[in-house]
């Protein structure tokens, strides 16, 4: 993961997304998408979403997004990282 994109504010983001299943509507299948994105907009995962719509069969039931910083500017120093207990 980029340590730059990480001190521009962008998080870990993990979204839990249900769809139908093409050749069978009736039953929803699970897929973990993970990445780094800024929340709240979560722009990186829009455009996939966005992909997923005009590009994949299986219409989307639902997505469930977490997000956590896994660094901030203020736990650098001199280029090394600090460990936090």
């Amino acid at each position: 993961m980029s340590l730059s994109r990480q001190l521009q504010g962008y998080r870990l983001t993990t979204a839990e997304i249900l769809y139908h299943m093409p050749d069978h509507p009736g039953v929803l299948q699970t897929y973990i998408w993970q990445e780094l994105d800024i929340a709240p907009r979560y722009p990186v995962l829009h455009r996939f979403l966005d992909f997923w719509t005009r590009q994949l069969d299986g219409p989307l039931h639902s997505v469930r997004v977490g997000s956590a910083a896994l660094i901030s500017p203020g736990e650098m120093r001199h280029g090394s990282l600090l460990t936090l207990q």
